[in-house]
């Protein structure tokens, strides 16, 4: 059994991390049941970059380390215009870090002036902190874009904690809010988005950098 600290405190993340590596023998810890109060520095400019950082933070405190950045992406935006949520998602524009609420609010806003409907894609960065080494991973694969999704001006009134703007955003197919396929268990949404080839990747990087085993009771 390997034991893994990961580096957040959102339950959101924390779930999908449980939920990939559900096959392997790993058992997961997060810096609040380490008490660790501490707070990685993330001046990274993409999204890969900070979850190094944020690995190599952590790795101070604990041997196999995960941890994860994202950036939100308007197709509408060019990368350079500074209405571009990027990575401060949470502190876009300068702003105070904003709670579950006060994001939905600021994004409705930006939407709107849109046109109240936008085109939108993550982009994740995944860094493994083990044995005193940094491994990272990030994809930008324009064959991946069919799995972007829409945001809209109008919030669902159902949230999901630590994935606030899951209450804006739309599959493209069905025009249905992420929200809406919430479980207890899962973020359907965030499954929903990811493509097959992508979580297989993802998985690989994840099972080879940390040294894991499938539990005996996978097939």
């Amino acid at each position: 059994m390997r034991k893994v600290l990961i580096g957040t405190t959102n339950p959101s993340k924390i779930r999908r991390f449980r939920a990939l590596l559900s096959e392997y023998d790993v058992e997961f810890c997060t810096p609040e049941d380490l008490n660790i109060t501490s707070k990685p520095e993330e001046c990274g400019k993409t999204p890969e970059e900070n979850a190094v950082l944020k690995a190599r933070h952590y790795g101070q405190y604990f041997d196999s380390v995960i941890c994860n950045d994202s950036g939100l992406y308007f197709d509408k935006l060019t990368l350079e215009d500074s209405r571009q949520p990027g990575l401060n998602i949470r502190t876009h524009g300068g702003i105070p870090r904003m709670n579950d609420e006060e994001m939905i609010e600021y994004y409705s806003k930006l939407i709107r002036s849109l046109g109240g409907k936008v085109l939108a894609y993550y982009l994740d960065g995944i860094a493994v902190w083990r044995g005193h080494k940094t491994y990272s991973f990030m994809e930008d694969n324009p064959a991946d874009r069919p799995n972007s999704f829409y945001m809209i001006d109008r919030p669902s009134p159902k949230r999901l904690p630590g994935w606030p703007l899951d209450s804006l955003s739309l599959y493209r197919d069905s025009l249905t809010y992420f929200v809406d396929d919430e479980d207890d268990n899962y973020d359907a949404a965030d499954e929903e988005i990811m493509s097959d080839e992508y979580k297989r990747r993802l998985i690989h990087f994840l099972v080879s950098s940390l040294g894991l085993q499938k539990t005996k009771t996978s097939p």
